[in-house]
């Protein structure tokens, strides 16, 4: 088998990973230690994907200072919740990103997900094994949480070990990953099985519906 491309990044929550049953629980738990009304499952898609010291003030109209104490009690919760409780791959992704690695193409992740959050997760799946460079947010989700700042790292942490990375593609399901993709001249197959709106894929390179589409934008045989 062989790829169009030179590596290919992978946004976690949504795309590799559904964690949404966890993380409802917890942000019920949290917007209610607040004084705030519990989210409904519907609302999660305003939650799953931008970093969490974003959303609280988005979505809630919290400061930066209240969002902070929100994100350090919903990550404390995370922790002693274990970053693997409930969490599940997407059918097929894990034999995908198996695959992509056996055909020798090299792979990382590009998740605004706290980095450790994402290690467990990657360990919790082996998955880690395919993958060349794990690349998440820094705890705070302040020095590192942008999506072009994610992208950019992890394409750094590729080129440090010497991977190829002048055709690189994300894969991802919201509009900061189609952003962060673009603020880095990578382009983006958008997948519609995670939270996101219709709208949010504009500017992807491509869209699919289910991993066997993906797989054939990712994988050709060879001649």
């Amino acid at each position: 088998m062989r790829s169009p491309w030179t590596c290919v990044l992978w946004d976690v929550d949504g795309t590799v990973v559904d964690a949404s049953d966890g993380i409802l629980r917890r942000l019920t738990t949290t917007l209610e230690h607040f004084g705030y009304p519990a989210p409904t499952r519907a609302e999660l898609v305003h939650w799953i994907g931008p970093p969490m010291f974003e959303s609280f003030q988005v979505n809630l109209g919290m400061t930066p200072e209240q969002s902070t104490d929100a994100v350090a009690y919903y990550r404390a919760l995370s922790k002693a919740d274990g970053y693997t409780t409930g969490a599940r791959l997407f059918d097929g992704i894990g034999e995908l990103i198996a695959d992509l690695d056996s055909a020798g193409i090299p792979q990382a992740t590009a998740s605004s997900k706290p980095e450790n959050q994402v290690v467990a997760l990657m360990e919790h799946f082996a998955l880690s094994p395919h993958l060349r460079a794990i690349t998440g947010a820094t705890p705070d989700e302040r020095t590192l949480s942008a999506k072009a700042d994610i992208v950019a790292e992890a394409l750094r942490r590729l080129r440090a070990v010497g991977v190829d990375t002048s055709r690189p593609v994300l894969i991802g399901d919201r509009h900061h990953d189609v952003d962060g993709g673009a603020a880095n001249d990578v382009p983006v197959i958008f997948v519609r099985w995670g939270f996101s709106w219709p709208h949010e894929s504009e500017g992807a390179q491509a869209t699919v519906d289910d991993v066997a589409s993906l797989r054939g934008l990712l994988l050709a045989p060879t001649e």
